[in-house]
């Protein structure tokens, strides 16, 4: 049998209280209590990435919504429509006629999923909980692109208002009070085209918001046609085409600096390859991915047209904070009537001259390389 330690080795171990704790330095205590603190911290950062990883990938895919998609509608909004179609599928019911509006939803909703490719799967795989945080992250990344291009408009409307009508009363970028109907030059773009704002009565008509001329969203405002000019005897020649809509479109979607070009033909470079190539160029400083790239858009769309218009028309308004209703217009039943132009068309004619117009805007944006990218398959 060995012999015992020599008791010198080692500190005597203090014998229990009553609590059963046996005696420890604060330091060593202290290291321990650290380390798994740092234990805890560790397993909640690694818990909590992938989470903020889905955060920030479905809040930087919303940013497409509104610009693409829907200004105003609500995304459960055009899920339950989808929903109530495909159970009129199952019930052999599809005698029932829908509306204007439903209609309008459904081609939304479609729009929807071809924007977000991943969006249908991943709705019928998640649960309603799961959805319903998804789409809470792609409204925020919706809404705050909205602001962006807000703020954005605010700016380079005054610039570009002062450039080209040079008006006796500039516009400060930063202020809107004095934009509007009481602003001459405002008021002219904003008045509905078949009005002549040059008439005094016309023009105090309006800034009083007297009863014979109620400036509503069922008419089409003079900023929407080429040189800002209206052909009484044809209310389509110019519709949506002119210059200031092309300089918004550019500064939103291809780079502020591309709205400068908006009086070319269409037949410039290529924007995307542009932007392509200059982010692909070596020592060079870094170059931001326009717009159109990150969304993946190669043509322009009824419904991108239509946020436009509203953006610009937010923009020309003296109104500081954006809302659905400015006075009496209202912002989502004139989102509506634009989307309803292009899409629910009362036959080929008409459809033929929206599909041209449509070139056009491609052409115009983008360049004569995507004129391909608009034939009658790929319309959204």
């Amino acid at each position: 049998m060995s012999a015992e330690p020599d008791n010198g080795a080692y500190n005597t171990l203090t014998i229990p209280d009553v609590s059963g704790a046996v005696p420890t330095s604060a330091e060593a205590r202290a290291k321990r209590r650290i380390a798994a603190l740092e234990d805890e911290l560790q397993t909640m950062r690694e818990e909590r990435r992938p989470k903020q990883r889905k955060t920030a990938y479905y809040v930087a895919q919303g940013r497409a919504i509104r610009r693409m998609v829907v200004l105003y509608t609500s995304l459960e909004d055009l899920i339950a429509e989808n929903d109530r179609r495909y159970n009129e599928v199952l019930e052999d019911d599809l005698a029932v006629n829908s509306t204007t509006e439903q209609n309008r939803l459904q081609r939304g909703y479609i729009t929807f999923a071809q924007a977000l490719p991943w969006l249908h799967t991943r709705l019928s795989n998640l649960d309603i909980d799961e959805c319903e945080d998804m789409i809470k992250k792609l409204k925020k990344g919706a809404d705050a692109a909205r602001g962006d291009d807000t703020s954005t408009l605010k700016d380079l409307i005054a610039t570009w208002i002062n450039q080209d009508f040079r008006p006796s009363a500039l516009l400060r970028p930063d202020d809107k009070q004095m934009r509007g109907f009481a602003h001459d030059v405002c008021g002219k773009l904003l008045c509905p085209a078949e009005w002549d704002w040059n008439d005094d009565r016309v023009k105090s008509g309006i800034r009083d918001r007297t009863s014979e001329f109620i400036v509503s969203e069922n008419s089409w405002p003079l900023f929407l046609y080429e040189n800002y000019s209206f052909d009484n005897t044809n209310l389509e020649k110019g519709l949506f085409q002119s210059k200031i809509l092309i300089q918004a479109f550019k500064a939103i979607f291809t780079s502020p600096s591309s709205a400068k070009e908006a009086d070319g033909d269409g037949n410039g470079a290529d924007i995307l390859e542009t932007n392509r190539r200059a982010r692909r160029a070596l020592n060079q400083a870094k170059v931001k991915t326009c717009v159109a790239s990150i969304i993946n858009m190669r043509k322009v769309t009824s419904r991108s047209i239509a946020y436009v218009v509203c953006q610009v028309r937010f923009a020309l308004s003296s109104i500081s904070s954006w809302r659905t209703v400015d006075g009496d217009f209202d912002y989502e039943a004139f989102w509506n009537n634009i989307v309803d132009f292009f899409e629910d068309v009362p036959g080929p004619v008409a459809q033929r001259r929206v599909d041209k117009l449509l070139e056009w805007w491609t052409r115009k944006i983008f360049g004569k390389n995507h004129r391909q990218d608009l034939t009658p398959d790929s319309r959204i």
